[in-house]
């Protein structure tokens, strides 16, 4: 069962009716656990190679952070590792409604970091020999230039780095277009169909089990975003991952004053499809800790000194809620996933009210347009802010996709290609092993990417 397009009401992918599957199937080649923009663009390219697919979603798809960011499609600033998946992502987006007929909002328009401090612009030109690497039509701008690029802004800024190359689409969108798209080429898209744990035989994966039934299968991919590493813990398998609470808003429909993606320290904004904006803010990391934080300390604590400027940490609800969640459960009971088949944490009100002033300050033109709707998602992270894609050597069969750490949306298409390479054993442009979840336990230096 698929679901429909939404209205341009963001939170209509997740506050709608849960849709159970009405059957499943009794075997498959591949079970996908998490319906994100990961997990359905793997699907759709496994489905295109002939497989026969069962993607089990707990929720809605989309229904967690793949539905609730900020929609940027982008090459620049990124880590260098992710480079290959991104240009190959950038070439899928691009091609996308044509050769689907579905409509995902893509719109090349340019990402655009702009500087307030002479540091800034410092940083971004470190990035240039990247771009430089890749083929990317990268390029500094100066005060002059970027204003051209921005309208009747009331910043002054210094200057900035450009990639026109990049753009956006809607993220309440694109997720489920490509999931029709699956199911349209024999994939089972099955809502509503927590996967409680995973069988084995002679040590390798067997079976899925899932809500409403057993699905025979030889190969699962564990795609569930921030619910991945509690999962992989149920089978023994430690995946260091924290979550990070974000908040987004969208305003109502307002006067054209830019095209391109724009960020800055204070601000992220970009262009709808339905002629608003949608905002946050440029640089705040909101962190609820919890027991995962003091287990992997260590491991993030690189990525929390880069970013100690920006990071709020807070203790509250979700350190008890994740205390009380079991680390393992029967699979003939109710699991933790159905309990909780949608995690909506409540947008932050102090984040709003620091939106709405600095996007009143940077653009005094969209002071009186309102912010029609407000949110916010977890976004799964790794200590080196980098993905964690491969097969688990201790369990033959069963694979993990996670830790995009914000980055996914844009780069699900070309991670979902590799991922699904790696699956059928074709031979993959894209080396993923610098992806490997043993770098955080075979002694390898944990270099954190920047937060954006």
């Amino acid at each position: 069962m698929t679901e429909e397009p939404v209205s341009n009401t963001v939170s209509q992918s997740w506050q709608r009716p849960l849709q159970p599957p009405a059957e499943i199937p009794q075997r498959v080649d591949v079970v996908i656990i998490g319906g994100g923009i990961v997990g359905v663009s793997t699907a759709w390219f496994l489905a295109k190679r002939g497989l026969k697919v069962a993607l089990c979603e707990k929720g809605h798809i989309a229904g967690e952070q793949s539905g609730r960011n900020w929609g940027w499609v982008r090459q620049q600033g990124r880590d260098p590792r992710e480079m290959p998946m991104i240009v190959e992502a950038l070439k899928i987006w691009r091609r996308f409604e044509a050769e689907t007929g579905e409509d995902v909002g893509f719109h090349q328009a340019g990402c655009l970091f702009a500087a307030r401090e002479q540091r800034d612009l410092e940083r971004f030109e470190t990035w240039l020999p990247v771009a430089k690497e890749f083929g990317l039509d990268t390029r500094m701008l100066d005060a002059t230039e970027l204003g051209k690029l921005v309208q009747g802004a009331g910043n002054r800024w210094l200057g900035g780095i450009h990639t026109p190359g990049d753009g956006y689409a809607e993220p309440h969108k694109a997720s489920a277009a490509i999931a029709r798209t699956a199911s349209r080429l024999g994939t089972s898209i099955l809502t509503a169909c927590a996967v409680r744990g995973v069988e084995t035989e002679a040590g390798r994966v067997s079976a899925v089990v899932t809500e409403h039934g057993t699905i025979k299968t030889g190969m699962v991919l564990c795609a569930a975003g921030a619910w991945t590493s509690m999962f992989c813990r149920s089978l023994g398998i430690t995946v260091p991952q924290l979550r990070v609470r974000g908040t987004v808003a969208r305003t109502a429909a307002a006067e054209p004053l830019l095209e391109t993606a724009l960020f800055d320290a204070r601000l992220g904004i970009r262009r709808r499809q339905d002629g608003g904006y949608t905002v946050a803010h440029g640089s705040i990391l909101d962190h609820g800790i919890t027991p995962s934080t003091l287990r992997f300390a260590f491991k993030f604590m690189p990525a929390l000194m880069q970013e100690i400027k920006v990071v709020r940490l807070r203790l509250g609800r979700d350190f008890m809620d994740e205390l009380s969640m079991p680390r393992r459960w029967p699979l003939d009971q109710v699991s933790p996933f159905e309990d909780n088949r949608v995690l909506d944490p409540a947008p932050s009100p102090r984040v709003l009210k620091e939106i709405r002033k600095n996007l009143d300050q940077t653009f005094p033109q969209l002071a009186g347009i309102g912010i029609v709707e407000s949110w916010a998602g977890m976004v799964e992270t790794s200590p080196d802010v980098v993905p964690i894609i491969g097969e688990e050597e201790a369990l033959p069969g069963f694979f993990v996709a996670t830790g995009f750490s914000g980055h996914g949306f844009g780069i699900g298409p070309g991670a979902g290609k590799a991922i699904a390479d790696l699956l059928t054993n074709e031979d993959n442009r894209i080396d993923l092993t610098p992806f490997r979840r043993s770098r955080f336990f075979d002694g390898s230096k944990i270099r954190p990417q920047r937060s954006v």
